[in-house]
Formats: structure tokens, C-alpha cells, sequence
């Protein structure tokens, strides 16, 4: 018996040994990949299967089963199996095994989260908490203003947001250029509001942050030493004002970017604009907003419709 067990650890051993001499793959990677192994060693043990010759697609089911039973997410399932036919691939190749048990067609649906968002108050009393009152700097609530503004009305990702240019801002028709994924250029629109704020940051707190020699000079958006703001450094202010706000933890950058997407689909924006300004390439990408919007159309019907029960 002892012998099959110490079977099991060699293959293991040889399996890892590959990974890191062969693909190269980091400790980090490596230990995920032994995680996942573990997980599956145990459930053999549980099933009294002492060696990876006698698995079979039977017994692989079973333990996908198992993994869901022991509360394990579809997603982490779905990277499980994916670590399982690599690995057994790997046995049939060395002539471990004779058969890989694991489908090739099999899959793990992902559970599909729908995006949080705010309503329109609760973005409006974020936008409104960067002031002198909060202990910070004038010129600094200039900025961040502009910044918290600019997320809500355009739905730019944070990236977008640190890259921006002096040159990229045209007031006179309200557009945006930004770089997107895979450098794709695109322009976005911004409402008066956050035109106001902009300005603002332009007139009254720019010079102030590009005081230095060596500040950046096309940067639109600058850091208190006149850098480029950074995307930590948007993702920690936006946090600080989410807390203060009174807001979940759950609440972050891209929170904003969801916000604008289902306030336009909600107002009626054709889904294909949606998708173009967010600069999705594909609308499955942007169609996720209509399950949020419809949603929002359900609860706001059972919670008026004097026909729908809700005194019940």
C-alpha cells in the first residue's frame, strides 16, 4: 500500500519538478497548481484510490461533485479542472498512466455576478464629499472633484483616467480622447457638470500641483509632488471618499465605470453606444447591463404596481 501512496508523491514531485524547470513557472504559480492537486489527493484518499493509474472519468465527475458539495466556487472549479487535464496530460505523456481520465469536453459554467452600482443619490453624495470640511487641501478637492466627476460622466476606466493628456480635452465639444485596451483610441462624451469641475481643477488647482520644475507637463491629472497621478493613487482616493460617504467596501473605481453604464442603458442609451463608449469590443461585454436594468424594472414594478402583491 505504502508503495502506491509514495506513487502518487513521485508523480506529484515529478509533475512540479516539470513545471518549474521546463515551463518556468513561478513559486506563486506553482503553488496554486499544488493547491489544486492537494484538493484532489484528498478526495482520493476519501474514496480509497491509492494511485493515479486507477482514476477514471467516473471518479473525476465525482470529484467535481465533491468540490461543490465542500462549497468551492464555479470559478474555482472551472481553474481545477483546467490543472487537472494539464496534469494528467502531463502523467499520460510520461507513461504514468495509460488513459487520461479527465473530458476534454467537459466545462464549469462561471457564476455571473452582476455588476454593483449606485443610484443616482448615492453617486451624487459622492461626488460632493472631496471638500475643505474633510481637512483637504483646496486644491486637492479641485482635482478630486474633477476626477470623481469625470468617472461618472464619461465611464473611462482608471487607466484611461491616469493617462490623460492636456490635449485630450476639447471643452468646446465636450470630448474626451482616451488610450484604451489594446491602444485603441476613442472619444467620450462629459456633461456640463463635470465640464464645471474640470475647468475648475484647470483654473484653480493645476498650477498649484505643477509648481515644480520637473512636473509633468501634459499630464492632465497630477499628483500633489506635480507627477501624473498614479492609478494607486485614484483607486486610494476613491476608497478614502467611498468610506467617508457612508458607502460598502464593496464600492470601488470600477464601481463608477458600472454606475455610468447602467444610468445610460436605465435612460434609455441604445446598447451599441453603451458598448462604444465604454469601449468594449464585443456587446456580450456590455449586454451584462441590461440583466442589471431589468432587474431594476422588476423590483421597481413589484415595489408599485398596485396589482403586485407587495402588501402580501
Amino acid at each position: 500500500m505504502r508503495m502506491k501512496n509514495e506513487k502518487i508523491d513521485q508523480a506529484i514531485q515529478g509533475y512540479f519538478d516539470h513545471l518549474s524547470i521546463q515551463k518556468n513557472l513561478s513559486d506563486s504559480s506553482i503553488s496554486t497548481y499544488s493547491d489544486d492537486i492537494k484538493s484532489l489527493v484528498t478526495f482520493l484518499k476519501e474514496n480509497n484510490i491509492k494511485n493515479f493509474s486507477k482514476v477514471d472519468r467516473k471518479n473525476i465527475r465525482s470529484y467535481l461533485v465533491w468540490l461543490s458539495e465542500n462549497k468551492i466556487d464555479r470559478s474555482s472549479i472551472s481553474r481545477k479542472l483546467s490543472v487537472l487535464r494539464t496534469f494528467f496530460r502531463w502523467m499520460l505523456n510520461e507513461k504514468i498512466i495509460l488513459e487520461n481520465p479527465v473530458p476534454s469536453r467537459i466545462s464549469i459554467k462561471k457564476e455571473q455576478k452582476l455588476p454593483r452600482f449606485l443610484s443616482i443619490d448615492e453617486i451624487n453624495r459622492l461626488c460632493e464629499i472631496p471638500s475643505i470640511n474633510q481637512g483637504i487641501a483646496e486644491h486637492i478637492v479641485f482635482r478630486d472633484r474633477a476626477i470623481l466627476e469625470l468617472f461618472y460622466s464619461t465611464g473611462i476606466r482608471v487607466s484611461e483616467m491616469s493617462g490623460l493628456n492636456l490635449q485630450d480635452i476639447d471643452f468646446s465639444s465636450k470630448t474626451l480622447k482616451v488610450i484604451g485596451k489594446g491602444d485603441k483610441e476613442r472619444l467620450v462624451y462629459f456633461a456640463d457638470l463635470a465640464s464645471k469641475s474640470l475647468k475648475e481643477y484647470l483654473t484653480k488647482s493645476r498650477g498649484k500641483l505643477s509648481r515644480n520644475i520637473s512636473s509633468d507637463k501634459k499630464a492632465f491629472f497630477l499628483s500633489d509632488r506635480g507627477n501624473r497621478i498614479s492609478i494607486r493613487s485614484i483607486q486610494d482616493r476613491i476608497k478614502k471618499y467611498t468610506k467617508i460617504s457612508g458607502l460598502d467596501n464593496k464600492v470601488h473605481v470600477h464601481t463608477l465605470r458600472h454606475t455610468f453604464a447602467t444610468h445610460l442603458l436605465n435612460g434609455g442609451a441604445d446598447l451599441r453606444v453603451v458598448q462604444d463608449l465604454m469601449g468594449h469590443s464585443s456587446p456580450y461585454t456590455t449586454q451584462i447591463y441590461t440583466h442589471v436594468t431589468a432587474l431594476e424594472a422588476r423590483k421597481s414594478y413589484f415595489s408599485a404596481h398596485p396589482l403586485s402583491g407587495k402588501d402580501k
